[in-house]
Formats: C-alpha cells, structure tokens, sequence
C-alpha cells in the first residue's frame, strides 16, 4: 500500500507567500508574549531557589499547606498540584536557596502534616543557588549558539564546498562573542546579535544553503519558545534538551530536502528553479510525513503517559516536530527561490 503516490505534484512553493505570512504573525505573537511576561519562565534550574515535591494520602487544601510553609518562613512559595489529580502529589517552589540538609527534610513533612491534618510524604527537594542559576542559563544560551555555527560549517561544506569559508566565520563569531561576554555584555543580546550578523554574512558570502537552514532553525525554536511563554510553562534544562533535539530533527528533514534539489538541479537545470524546489519537495513528502507521524507517535505516548517529570519536555517536542517539519517545506526552501531571484537580479 502507497501511502503518498509518487507523481503527486502539489504546489506547495505557490503558497510560499501564504506560509511566509503565518510564519511571521506566529514569530510575532512569540515575541510580544515574551516580551510581555518579561522573557521566558525560569524554572528552578536557571532562576536559583528551591522546589519540594510532597504527596498526601489524600486531597489537601492549598491554602492549608501555604500555611504549613509560612510556619518555617516559606510563606512565600507558590504551590500547584502535579500529576494526575488522584496522586494527590503538589510542587513547591521558592525563590529562596534554602539549605537543605539538616532535617530539612523532616521539617517540611512536620509543617506540612500539622497545618493539613494528613500524612505527608517528601518525594523530592532540589535546591539550586542563584549564580549556579545564572552560569545554567548562559551554558543553555552558549549550547544552542554553538549548535547554530556548527550547523552552518556543515551545511556550507556539505552543499556548497565552503568550509574553509564557513568555519573562520563561525570561529570569528564565537572568539567575539566569548571575548565581549567577559565584560558582561548580556549574553542573549551577544547571540541575538551574532545570529543577525551571521545571516548578513551568509547573504554577502552567497551561502544560500546555510541561510535555509539556519533561518528555519530559528523560526522553529523561537515559535517552541513563544508557545512555551504563551501557555505559562517553564524552562528547565529538560527543555534546553528539547530545544537541541528539535533543532537536529528540523534539520535532518531540511538536509533531505536540499539534497534532493541539489539532484534536481542537475537532471533538469533547464526547468524554472521554482518547478525544481517544488519537484523536490513532493518526492521527499512521504519521507517526511512518515518520519514526522512515528516520531510524534512517540513523544505523544510520552506526553500522556510519561507522568509529570517527562510532560513539559513532551510538549516541547510535540511542538518542535509540528513546527520543524513545517519549515522544512515552507521556509527553508522557499529561501532558496528567493536566493536564485536574487541572483537573476543582479
């Protein structure tokens, strides 16, 4: 049985112009709500504090175990139930490193036990200072910048036979990005303005095909991070993870793609180049709806089925899959007519 037939022809590079606007009020939205919750929601990873993973034998009010926390100056910390409702199991967070050995433990369970009149059992205390927090954030910050350049030195070499080119680039930007990080220059704005700059290069260096992909790799993860703020969930370094994968996964769909115009380009360069890149992405469609169905397959039996631990992580995948394969039809290559319009031009 064919599950996608090999002739199909459908215009996806005529919608180009449809897609590219999606793209940009999604990319916008993403924005405003970071820019409106002032960035994204640090969990406890890169904001510093300390969270408490408690379970009751049975429901307990919230308002109850606020009060139990108030009793060992803890007033302040947010609490929300975690897990399925029948677990009975709830998630403390504070913003304060408080230590803790030295029954910490046990004085938690005593507050709470006194203050909700039920048995309380102490799953897990995870403390995490505020510069420890600080030093996570930037490695995050660093691990996906560096994922960016490297992936541009392969795309460059792979289609375009540039590495050389392509990697005194990158190591020019990541020596500068390095140097001005060590008189504390805001490490976001650093890779923020290190991706632009790298995306003026490949325009005036005509790396076409790194240009794809990186623009796509970009709109992939700032729409995951925009969903992410949207719905109020939290970064922790599980997500980064998420973010990293997504970013090899849009890619690996991107690579196929292009490789598939680069041998179209060859056995019909007299046909419009438009034809070629939509050619293209038809005969690799089936590839890719299949990889993108059993990959979700997965991450949603994750999703619903992988408990509180693995849910966020989950989630981010579910988006990063959706939006990656996405981009691969409607971003990355779409440039690459656009590159060759350009080149008409001049």
């Amino acid at each position: 049985m064919q599950f996608i037939k090999p002739d199909i022809n459908i215009n996806f590079i005529g919608k180009r112009k449809i897609a590219f606007f999606i793209s940009i009020i999604m990319i916008i939205i993403s924005i405003a709500s970071l820019i409106i919750h002032k960035g994204p929601k640090y969990g406890i990873d890169f904001a510093g504090g300390t969270l408490i993973q408690v379970k009751f034998i049975s429901p307990a009010n919230i308002d109850d175990i606020k009060s139990g926390l108030a009793a060992i100056e803890l007033g302040k910390s947010s609490v929300q139930q975690f897990g399925d409702l029948k677990d009975n199991e709830y998630l403390i967070r504070t913003d304060r490193s408080v230590m803790t050995a030295d029954g910490f433990s046990s004085r938690v369970k005593a507050a709470l036990e006194s203050a909700t009149g039920k048995d309380a059992e102490i799953r897990r205390v995870e403390m995490v200072g505020p510069q420890v927090g600080k030093d996570l954030r930037e490695k995050a910050l660093f691990a996906m910048f560096y994922a960016l350049l490297f992936i541009t030195i392969y795309i460059s070499g792979r289609f375009e036979l540039k590495w050389i080119l392509s990697g005194v680039m990158a190591a020019a930007l990541m020596a500068a990005v390095y140097f001005l990080s060590i008189f504390n220059v805001s490490i976001l704005f650093l890779i923020t303005a290190a991706i632009c700059v790298t995306l003026v290069f490949f325009w005036a260096l005509e790396l076409k095909y790194a240009m794809g992909a990186v623009v796509a790799l970009v709109h992939d993860v700032t729409i995951t991070v925009g969903i992410f703020s949207i719905c109020g969930k939290e970064f922790t370094l599980p997500i980064i993870a998420a973010l990293l994968t997504i970013i090899g996964y849009s890619l690996n769909d991107t690579i196929i793609v292009f490789d598939r115009i680069r041998e179209n380009l060859r056995k019909y360069h007299k046909n419009p180049m438009e034809t070629i890149v939509n050619k293209s992405i038809n005969e690799t469609l089936s590839r890719t709806i299949l990889t993108s169905i059993t990959t979700l397959f997965v991450v949603v039996t994750l999703f619903v089925l992988g408990g509180g631990i693995i849910h966020d992580f989950a989630f981010a995948m579910i988006v990063g899959i959706l939006v990656g394969t996405y981009s691969s039809i409607y971003v990355a290559s779409p440039i690459l007519l656009a590159w060759q319009r350009r080149g008409k031009r001049k």
